[in-house]
């Protein structure tokens, strides 16, 4: 059974994972609307992982004897001044994000809740590879700013991700 103050954080932390889905989703649809169909495919494929991501937290509340609460999910931003503005918000969120899981890892170890530790060692894994996809990119956009070509060479670059399942872009 989960301690009342964990299942707490990670009933908010399931809501913070589908944000996080929620302002990629926002994010696809202003790539769209600029005809970067590339960078729109890149960020369906990360607001699908942030989707999994809350699952994990989800299924692992319920295994663990816990209580789903779904909390308010807070309308993401829809514009941006430029794509490079976009992805700098998206690798700032994913630091937060990052604060969020250690936050967690913190909590765990403070209350001996070994098990769910152990379980949060894959999300603080994982957000080293979210932090460094995005800020990758973002690397990428700074490099080409003053060449426009550039862009359309990181957006056909960005299309080859894969995502879970496809989603409507604008060609």
């Amino acid at each position: 059974m989960l301690d009342s103050k964990i299942q707490n954080a990670l009933n908010e932390q399931v809501n913070a994972e589908m944000f996080s889905a929620y302002l990629y989703l926002a994010m696809v649809a202003y790539f769209n609307d600029l005809g970067l169909s590339g960078f729109a495919v890149w960020m369906t494929s990360q607001a699908q992982e942030e989707m999994v991501h809350a699952m994990k937290f989800f299924n692992y509340i319920v295994e663990r004897g816990g209580r789903i609460e779904l909390l308010q999910i807070e309308k993401p931003q829809a514009e941006w001044d430029s794509p490079i503005a976009a992805f700098q918000d998206a690798y700032k969120h994913e630091q937060y994000i990052t604060g969020r899981i250690n936050d967690l890892v913190n909590l765990a170890i403070e209350i001996k809740d070994h098990a769910t530790n152990q379980m949060l060692q894959w999300f603080v894994e994982e957000q080293v590879e979210e932090e460094a996809s995005a800020d990758e990119v973002v690397q990428k956009l700074a490099y080409v700013q003053d060449a426009p070509g550039g862009i359309y060479m990181i957006d056909k670059e960005l299309g080859a991700r894969v995502p879970l399942f496809t989603m409507p872009v604008r060609e």
